[in-house]
């Protein structure tokens, strides 16, 4: 079957969508004015042209000549031109007096697709105006308009905010849901016991591939579970529906999200109007679906409102054996965990991997530590945080990377920890700093690898790690990396201890411990 022709109208706005603003403006909007009525049905498209092109490169000085030419087509004889400025207003910056006017054209609209449009502007920059026409009734908009206009106006007044300290009470019966990468959850579950037995709040309830849920011991706020140091994101579980058809799964999906569960943790941990945005986790995209499931949800609960700018919570809707499950992940960013985290390197290692690769390594009193490949200090930091480090060292062949972990490691404001970092192959760190075999008692690295970073030879650096590794380290002291080569290398005084495969986004890896035997 052959490809349909492009229609005309589409054909010219992909032309008219490359022309620069002055040339688009001068020209391009000229023509259409002076045309004839059937010359400007045929250029229509110079309408849409002008709200995407101005939104890029448009003057600002220009934005009110452009906002009357547009609203003077409100009123064209021409449908689709109408339909056009309408959906170009909110583009170029529609002013507060425009809600009357698309609400005047609201009500004048004879055609379904003109009143859609109108709907779509409004909930761009419509206010306390369409609140009203929607609470009377005078005009059909879809029930999403409200909550879009609600969601904007609460954003503009007061930005919602996440109430770490909040406490949330007689939820023992709650999972909370803490991911990390598939094979850290072993660190990460070790991690949750260790807090459970100092005080902790939490108790692991299931593990499984990059999950832990666990389950909390009494009263405790989001800052208690921030304490956790080795997981990605924190997602409050709200439940799974059953598959049965699509009108059963949404209304079981809407309904766990405007649960009376839901509605306490929301309530308790938000602070300023509640706002949301629906993910489909490995689902593709699901505009549709979302629609939808945000209608029927406002529907039921108004109060939490579905936005997509500037949220506080995200509404995960994640696939599970027969059916589907939701939760609520707060959108912490920046995380507070790791607000030392000023810069970064490319391909540099994510907070909570540095922070497993920490606790993998285990600690003894009285520590040095040294990373060989530091880019952004991360694994120091995490190391010092751990407790119990009299010394870190840190070398990198970048010089940005070094002044990048400096001042990471200063933002951290760990001041009983002196720290060095510097520029250099690590071969040549021992001549470097005079150190000597003995020194160093733990060396933790994720070394330079993937697509972003390669290394012609990574087989080599390997070798060469364990080797230094051989020679610097105290008898008991222990070589800690993220191991990219399947292949078994080894050196005779380093044993391996633990290993554990790890995805580190497309390809496996191995963390791996290894001790230092007396040689």
């Amino acid at each position: 079957m052959k490809n349909k022709a492009p229609k005309p109208d589409k054909e010219i706005y992909r032309q008219l969508r490359t022309l620069p603003w002055a040339e688009l403006w001068s020209r391009e909007k000229a023509r259409f004015d002076q045309g004839s009525a059937e010359e400007r049905r045929a250029r229509v498209a110079v309408v849409r042209a002008v709200g995407v092109v101005f939104a890029e490169s448009g003057q600002t000085g220009q934005r009110q000549e452009v906002r009357r030419w547009l609203l003077n087509l409100l009123h064209d004889p021409c449908e689709k031109a109408r339909r056009y400025a309408m959906a170009a207003l909110p583009k170029i910056g529609a002013a507060p007096e425009d809600e009357a006017q698309l609400i005047s054209v609201l009500r004048a609209a004879t055609s379904a697709r003109e009143k859609k449009f109108a709907g779509l502007a409004l909930e761009k920059v419509g206010g306390p105006a369409t609140l009203n026409l929607l609470k009377s009734g005078g005009a059909q908009l879809l029930p999403q308009t409200g909550q879009k206009v609600k969601a904007r106006l609460a954003r503009a007044e007061k930005p919602s905010a996440i109430r770490l300290e909040n406490a949330l009470a007689e939820l023992k019966d709650l999972r909370i849901h803490l991911r990390t990468r598939r094979g850290l959850e072993v660190i990460l579950r070790e991690e949750v016991e260790a807090s459970a037995k100092g005080g902790g709040k939490f108790h692991p309830a299931e593990t499984s591939g990059g999950l832990v849920a666990v389950t909390p011991t009494g009263p405790f706020t989001l800052g208690d579970v921030l304490q956790l140091r080795c997981f990605g994101s924190v997602g409050f579980l709200l439940g799974h529906v059953p598959l049965v058809n699509h009108s059963a799964n949404l209304e079981g999906l809407a309904g766990l999200v405007a649960s009376v569960l839901s509605l306490r943790i929301l309530r308790g941990l938000t602070e300023g109007e509640i706002r949301y945005r629906l993910n489909y986790v490995a689902q593709g995209h699901q505009r549709g679906a979302v629609r939808q499931l945000a209608s029927r949800i406002y529907a039921l609960c108004p109060e939490i409102l579905n936005d997509g700018r500037k949220v506080t919570w995200t509404v995960d809707i994640f696939p599970v054996a027969g059916g589907h499950g939701a939760e609520l992940r707060p959108n912490l960013t920046p995380d507070p965990r790791f607000l030392y985290r000023q810069a970064d390197v490319p391909a540099a290692s994510h907070p909570p991997l540095a922070a497993s690769l920490a606790r993998f390594a285990g600690r003894v009193a009285d520590e040095v530590v040294w990373d060989p490949f530091c880019g952004s200090g991360l694994e120091l930091i995490e190391s010092a945080l751990l407790g119990g480090v009299r010394q870190v060292y840190g070398t990198d062949h970048d010089p940005a990377a070094i002044a990048i972990s400096r001042g990471n490691f200063a933002a951290a404001k760990i001041k009983a920890v002196p720290a060095r970092f510097i520029q250099g192959d690590f071969r040549d760190f021992a001549r470097l700093e005079s150190m000597g075999a003995g020194d160093v008692t733990l060396i933790i690295t994720n070394p330079p690898m993937g697509k972003r970073v390669p290394i012609p030879e990574l087989a080599r650096l390997i070798e060469d790690l364990f080797d230094v590794a051989a020679k610097l380290l105290k008898p008991g002291g222990r070589l800690v990396f993220a191991n990219p080569l399947l292949s078994e290398q080894r050196h005779p005084l380093l044993q391996l201890q633990d290993r554990q495969p790890v995805d580190f986004g497309g390809f496996e890896c191995r963390l791996e411990r290894h001790l230092k035997l007396s040689g």
